[in-house]
């Protein structure tokens, strides 16, 4: 059994989708980083940096894991799926996973931070990150376009990028330009493990911001600004 605590974000997506797509069995701790729950002793013990997600496996030892890619590439190689068996077939996975963690996570997370929940509009800042997260799509979207998935098969790669791109419009931005990047996420929207993963530890509606959206952007803007 793996004990899984999380909250309702891209990077804790990335895990509870990878969770259920290789159906393991897990139990949700929801942080509830809106009250700061992840500052708590007992969250950081095991999580030192104090973000989600964090992994605990019960059937090795109590392993604890924290950061979402370390955490994803752990469960791939614990049951031997979503990642190749070859060397260069994991290690091209691994290349797409590594662009997603270093390259459209921070950038779009800016983006979402300066378009959403920063107090004050700067518009150069919303420029800047909005310019490059839809660079980092339009190299996904040239990537997929004789492709079904980023690597071979599916894989953690794809959930990883899914995850944050499924809520491009947060960030203020349209992917209609990009047809193959929209195909590729109606793909994984529509499974119904990656479609249950991004409802632990609850449902949003960050992938489709309706008439709450100023509501929880202001929520949010007081955890952003501390």
């Amino acid at each position: 059994m793996i004990d899984l605590y999380t909250w309702a974000t891209p990077n804790g997506w990335k895990v509870s989708a990878t969770l259920e797509e290789l159906g393991l069995q897990y139990n949700v701790h929801p942080i509830d980083i809106m009250n700061g729950a992840q500052n708590e002793p007992d969250y950081v013990a095991i999580n030192p940096n104090a973000r989600i997600p964090t992994i605990i496996d019960r059937e090795n030892d109590n392993f604890t894991i924290f950061e979402s890619g370390a955490i994803m590439m752990y469960l791939a190689e614990k049951t031997n799926q979503l990642i190749p068996g070859d060397a260069k077939g994991r290690n091209k996975v691994l290349q797409w996973l590594m662009f997603q963690i270093g390259g459209l996570g921070p950038m779009q997370g800016q983006a979402n931070i300066f378009y959403r929940y920063f107090p004050e509009k700067i518009p150069s800042a919303i420029e800047r990150y909005q310019n490059e997260t839809m660079r980092l799509y339009g190299i996904l979207d040239t990537h997929l376009k004789d492709r079904e998935y980023l690597v071979g098969d599916f894989s953690i790669a794809d959930i990883a990028h899914w995850s944050w791109a499924r809520i491009h419009r947060w960030a203020g931005l349209e992917i209609e330009e990009l047809p193959h990047l929209k195909r590729w996420l109606g793909q994984i929207e529509a499974r119904p493990a990656c479609a249950k993963g991004a409802a632990v530890p609850h449902a949003t509606t960050y992938h489709e911001p309706d008439e709450n959206a100023d509501e929880m952007a202001t929520a949010i803007q007081s955890i952003v600004m501390k």
